[in-house]
């Protein structure tokens, strides 16, 4: 997705190539809603939760700790909407439902991977910096 200044552009691209394309700095584009899905909070954790395998709900909730149930199936559904999870349902009794990415859920989960990392090697410098602010 390539990321475009914030302008119009009147005669440059059609509507349907910005669409197919994505410009996130543009405010009318849609691809905002899809980056909002995948950067949230839930969305990050669900993605790195699923990196390696396939999980049930419960699982998956007891994996991500401090998410609601009710947060969890809101992220569930939108990532399975956008295409990045598949959500399987055995027709057993009690009911049996297990979430695992797709091949886009992988490609997505590598890009949020790296921020991830880079947070988890990074966070004392920005603990330090924050107690610094505080300080002055």
């Amino acid at each position: 997705m390539k990321i475009m200044e914030s302008q119009n552009f009147p005669d440059a691209i059609s509507f349907p190539e910005q669409v197919r394309r994505g410009e996130l700095l543009n405010v009318d584009c849609p691809s905002r809603e899809v980056l909002k899905r995948i950067t949230s909070r839930w969305g990050v954790l669900v993605l790195i939760a699923l990196s390696n395998e396939t999980l049930r709900f419960s699982a998956l909730r007891r994996k991500i700790g401090g998410v609601s149930e009710k947060m969890l199936a809101q992220t569930l559904q939108n990532l399975e909407e956008d295409g990045f999870v598949d959500r399987i349902a055995y027709p057993v009794v009690p009911p049996h439902v297990e979430y695992k990415l797709t091949p886009l859920g992988k490609e997505v989960q590598e890009q949020v991977e790296g921020l991830a990392l880079w947070l988890e090697e990074n966070f004392h410098r920005i603990m330090a910096k924050r107690q610094q602010q505080a300080a002055s």
